[in-house]
């Protein structure tokens, strides 16, 4: 019996909609992550991006558990000395909460060029409308 290491070239990827509405953050962006990786699939390879598309709407209406909506604090580092910037998640919410997301699900893909590959294939949306109606995505539920 011989083992099967899939190529980029023979990974069929799909569309997948996900509805965000009332949904937890972590909970969400572990779920999402599995199928960016492509690890749902049977012809997994770690070192190929068997995954598939994802597009998360109603990005808006997702939720923290606990006071973590107050007093969870995101940095960022500008490069330059004296450049951390805070700012709390309730700020992010109200400005982007794309970005919360989108940081979340980066979090736990690898942390190289392969996970930088993958996370291109996230698309996040504050609102229930997006653009890519030509790939005829099919409603992914996660509940």
């Amino acid at each position: 019996m011989k083992t099967l290491s899939a190529n980029t070239k023979d990974v069929i990827k799909k569309w997948h909609v996900v509805d965000a509405d009332g949904m937890v953050v972590g909970r969400l962006a572990t779920r999402v992550a599995t199928i960016l990786r492509g690890k749902n699939k049977p012809v997994f390879t770690p070192h190929v991006d068997t995954g598939d598309f994802v597009i998360i709407i109603n990005a808006d209406k997702i939720r923290f558990t606990g006071n973590k909506l107050e007093n969870k604090i995101y940095y960022r580092h500008s490069g330059y000395p004296g450049g951390l910037k805070q700012e709390t998640a309730k700020n992010i919410m109200k400005n982007s909460p794309e970005e919360i997301i989108t940081s979340a699900v980066k979090g736990m893909l690898p942390k190289n060029r392969l996970g930088r590959q993958q996370l291109k294939k996230l698309k996040v949306y504050a609102g229930a409308e997006h653009p890519h109606k030509a790939q005829n995505p099919d409603t992914l539920n996660l509940n």
